[in-house]
């Protein structure tokens, strides 16, 4: 696919984001009467492989997001019932196989592109609104294993750990499939809460082409997580599969993959260094480690800082920067060697410097830089360099 044809499914998909919600515009002013709360954005990514795996190459990734939150105490007068559905389009490149590293550059990627119903959910909150059951197909980050203060980095490993991400029979409940969830939260006071989840392991959606899995026949995942918010926030989660998976290189005496439960442990740390919120710097700090026996992590930190308003006269900009490491299992380091002859590092790092700035309310340019070292060398080179131009138009500011 070249890039003409990257261009034109990113139009595609703007003009479907575009009836989607500029038209719902119109209506704005009835939109409490309507109890709907409508949102979505366009992102599209230029993304140049300046030095990698493959050098000189450049990929276009488009994402559209389209989401309806729906009060249902209002609309039908359900006290404390509420409802969401979302949808998620993909199209473009795939630039981490030129990039040669493992835990990706981009967050947009993913391995097949098309129109899938992301989310969708009923929440019921109870207990004075302290408490609060969601069932449906619910991304797990948005809950749990979560650091706000990275969000505007581009690199999958400030998303979902890595060492989680990789689990499971075809990834956790998350970007970009998601799966059947019961998570349970409670909030303790003015400032602790506690979250607890029970998620299928094979996850699907809509779209796809196995769609849901409502069989739940490749055990669950459950995790859960504790903390304190306030100007910062204190958390630390735990996981584990009900079900053991084939270890990523022990086999039996009949040559079939060994068994493990894959389980982990996380801690996340973020707080606002200044008395404001914006401007304002945030610090934040992720480490997670897991058993390493069924994916190709064992573990890895996050750690770095976001200013607001960065720039004393434009307000919405923002400066990020932030570092990673992945900690690669050994069995993974084993097989490298024994199947590709690849003598791998203990580990994978980089570098993100990023900048985001509105040029409209509803239109933000971000120009953004990472550097990853490679735990192996391809083609006698082990560095990476990536540089991105993301561009994000906000449906939701139009009209």
């Amino acid at each position: 696919m070249n890039s003409k044809q990257y261009v034109r499914q990113g139009l595609v998909l703007g003009l479907w984001l575009g009836t989607l919600f500029v038209y719902p515009s119109a209506f704005a002013a009835d939109a409490e009467l309507r109890a709907f709360d409508l949102a979505g954005h366009y992102i599209g990514d230029i993304v140049y492989i300046g030095e990698g795996k493959s050098d000189g190459r450049t990929f276009v990734v488009h994402e559209a997001e389209a989401a309806a939150d729906i009060d249902l105490e209002q609309l039908a007068g359900a006290q404390g019932l509420s409802a969401g559905v979302h949808f998620l389009a993909t199209a473009g490149g795939q630039p981490n196989e030129a990039a040669g590293t493992l835990q990706g550059v981009n967050n947009l990627e993913v391995d097949q592109h098309r129109l899938r119903l992301y989310q969708v959910w009923l929440e019921q909150t109870f207990a004075a609104d302290r408490a609060s059951l969601r069932v449906g197909l619910t991304d797990l980050n948005s809950d749990f294993y979560q650091n706000e203060s990275a969000g505007l980095l581009l690199g999958p490993a400030f998303g979902l750990g890595s060492e989680l991400a990789a689990t499971g029979p075809n990834g956790p409940s998350t970007f970009p499939s998601t799966a059947l969830t019961a998570r349970l939260s409670y909030r303790v006071g003015r400032t602790a809460y506690g979250k607890i989840a029970v998620i299928n392991a094979k996850a699907g959606v809509l779209g796809e082409p196995n769609g849901i899995d409502f069989g739940m026949h490749h055990s669950a995942l459950l995790i859960g997580e504790v903390g304190t918010v306030g100007r910062g926030k204190l958390a630390l989660g735990a996981w584990g599969y009900t079900e053991a998976q084939d270890d990523i290189y022990q086999v039996r005496s009949d040559a079939s993959p060994a068994k493990r439960t894959a389980a982990g442990a996380y801690l996340l740390a973020e707080y606002r260094l200044t008395e404001k919120e914006a401007p304002g710097v945030h610090a934040f700090l992720r480490v997670g480690r897991s058993d390493g026996a069924t994916t190709p992590f064992r573990g890895g930190f996050q750690a770095g800082v976001l200013m607001n308003g960065a720039i004393a006269a434009r307000a919405d900009s923002k400066v990020s920067f932030g570092v990673h490491q992945g900690q690669l299992s050994k069995g993974f380091r084993r097989l490298l060697l024994d199947e590709h002859g690849r003598k791998a590092e203990s580990s994978e790092w980089g570098l993100e410097l990023t900048y985001s700035d509105n040029l409209t309310p509803y239109l933000a340019i971000q120009p953004d830089l990472q550097f990853i070292r490679r735990s192996f060398a391809e083609n006698g080179e082990r560095s990476t360099v990536v540089f991105t131009i993301r561009t994000t138009i906000d449906f939701s500011e139009l009209g």
